[in-house]
């Protein structure tokens, strides 16, 4: 899918985050700059928040099997190494 830059000062900024970061093209700037600002904004998150998300899609997994047997299950995957 391609993205069209039509805002002259999006595409000059573009540019110059190109060469600032000397990526190889424009696209991959955008990319790298959008990710960056990606990152920024998860880390802005409360680590409170980021814990309870996590806690949530642990508990959405569902209970945990009382007769697993982690030690067997661990043995069969180093199985014939």
């Amino acid at each position: 899918m391609s993205l069209y830059i039509r805002d002259d000062e999006v595409d000059s900024l573009a540019k110059q985050v190109q060469q600032a970061i000397a990526a190889p093209t424009k696209t991959e700037a955008v990319r790298i700059a959008l990710q960056h600002e990606l990152e920024n904004a998860r880390k802005s998150i409360p680590l409170r928040e980021r814990i309870r998300k996590i806690q949530e899609d642990v508990r959405a997994m569902g209970p945990d099997d009382p007769n697993f047997d982690m030690k067997a299950f661990m043995d069969e995957g180093w199985d014939g190494l």
